[in-house]
């Protein structure tokens, strides 16, 4: 299928339609920049040019005076995308959020951007500078997009990992509930906070997170009363505040001993069973399989 947009110089709004079109529109698109009536009549999809917003019809441009609404053509794309269900309310709603109403709000002068601001907008128009011919804006357009794309898939995976963090921290908190443990455990370090305190977490039993380390040790981190607080529910023993290595083993008894954080939220082991160890010896957790 083909699509056509404006030739010349390009803007946030239609560099970021053409990476919406690309991610998610299920069929294979090529894209013509032109200003030519006859490519633009007989393209499959229209962006930022023609002069005729009408989903119908696969047109969205928004220049012209009898469109009265808030879209750019990136938020144009975007809502058709999502109403032909080729992308989820949950991505739709993260995609307007991050980035689409912006573009929308800059490309439709309702704010501006700020120069000392490295913003999407302003990203996107450096990608002008340097070209003088419709072969440069052709190069540098499709540059811009190329990196909307990525962007665009990296907010796809964090929501995906959001997604699974949420899964795995209540599924630590339930089983935290069932073996009345005051340790919640982890698989792996993710974003816990929020989901924690967003589901109970300022009245549940636990008091302190573990998981293993990209470092192949193990941490585990003192739970706040509050997500914001910077106090704990329970604090690490204060003889441990500030050492590592062999003094903290020294102290604890437990050889693996690495660092206690001076005040007192953060202590990393060489491995689950010292970690254990140290923290069941000090009376901070019961005893664990």
């Amino acid at each position: 299928m083909k699509a056509v947009t404006h030739s010349g110089k390009f803007h946030a709004d239609d560099v970021l339609a053409w990476a919406l079109l690309l991610e998610f529109y299920p069929q294979e698109l090529t894209l013509l920049r032109t200003r030519k009536e006859e490519h633009i009549q007989s393209a499959d999809i229209v962006f930022d040019v023609g002069g005729e917003y009408n989903t119908a019809k696969k047109r969205f441009d928004h220049h012209q005076q009898s469109y009265r609404g808030a879209f750019s053509s990136a938020g144009m794309v975007l809502d058709w995308l999502h109403k032909e269900k080729f992308l989820p309310d949950l991505l739709r709603t993260e995609l307007d959020d991050m980035i689409v109403s912006y573009v929308d709000d800059i490309d439709n002068g309702r704010i501006e951007p700020k120069s000392n601001v490295p913003c999407f907008a302003s990203i996107v128009d450096s990608f002008n500078h340097g070209c003088k011919t419709l072969e440069d804006f052709d190069e540098g357009f499709h540059t811009a997009a190329n990196i909307a794309r990525l962007l665009i898939q990296k907010q796809k995976t964090k929501l995906q990992q959001r997604e699974e963090a949420k899964r795995a921290v209540l599924e630590a908190m339930q089983h935290a509930n069932r073996n009345k443990s005051n340790v919640l455990e982890l698989k792996n370090y993710i974003p816990w906070k929020s989901i924690y305190f967003a589901n109970g977490g300022k009245t549940h039993p636990t008091e302190f997170v573990i998981f293993p380390t990209l470092h192949k040790t193990w941490q585990a981190v003192a739970i706040p009363p509050e997500e914001t607080s910077f106090a704990q529910k329970k604090s690490f023993p204060q003889a441990w505040a500030g050492l590592r290595d062999d003094q903290l083993s020294q102290v604890t008894g437990i050889k693996g001993s690495l660092f206690c954080h001076k005040n007192r939220f953060v202590a990393v082991f060489a491995n689950r069973e010292t970690l254990l160890s140290a923290m069941s010896k000090f009376g901070l957790i019961a005893a664990m399989d």
